[in-house]
């Protein structure tokens, strides 16, 4: 799952009271009656600033980490240099790098080390293209299934996967975390209250 693509969705939805989501919850949500989830992989970056957003998105990560059946990979939110070429103002933009590369590689591993008869790619974005295309060829068995996040969409995707949907309201509706989360140690993660 691609986390930035779903955030981003669930903001220009305005349904910030989904982003306290329990990830593996969703995707087994999204399986059709016989299949089983074997393993959720959750691609994100951590943000550097600001310190509010830092602290949510740390909390939210902890919360997952809790959830047996769930790796997270990690690329990288690097702020680079910009500048308005009318008013001449500098400063710095986050940019997220490297999660197409991960979910592209973990995607082609996992179809090689026949981890998967089907795989539930949840993004929109359609640098996923190749990495399908290169499983469909090496791989004709497996099959690729694109869940677009909301007011996400990819022609190309659509194109390439054998199936694709939008994730509709009610299934990320039902696929919450629970308010409070105990983790091992006994620190309590709450739903950020920004969040509701």
């Amino acid at each position: 799952m691609d986390g930035f693509n779903l955030y981003f969705g669930l903001k220009d939805s305005g349904w910030k009271r989904y982003y306290w989501l329990n990830i593996p919850l969703l995707a087994k949500n999204l399986l059709k009656p016989g299949q089983n989830l074997i393993l959720t992989k959750y691609f994100t970056a951590r943000v550097a600033s600001p310190p509010d957003k830092v602290k949510r998105q740390s909390t939210f990560i902890e919360a997952l980490q809790t959830i047996e059946g769930l790796k997270v990979f990690y690329g990288h939110y690097p702020l680079n240099p910009r500048k308005c070429h009318q008013c001449g103002y500098e400063d710095k933009e986050p940019k997220e790098k490297m999660t197409d590369v991960n979910i592209a590689v973990e995607l082609l591993r996992d179809a090689y080390e026949d981890r998967y008869d089907i795989a539930l790619l949840i993004s929109a974005d359609s640098d996923m293209v190749p990495p399908i295309k290169a499983v469909k060829e090496l791989f004709p068995q497996k099959r690729i299934i694109a869940a677009f996040p909301p007011k996400r969409n990819s022609a190309e995707l659509a194109r390439v996967a054998h199936v694709s949907f939008h994730i509709g309201r009610s299934n990320i509706a039902k696929s919450l975390l629970p308010e409070e989360i105990v983790k091992p140690d006994g620190t309590i993660l709450r739903h950020p209250d920004s969040w509701r």
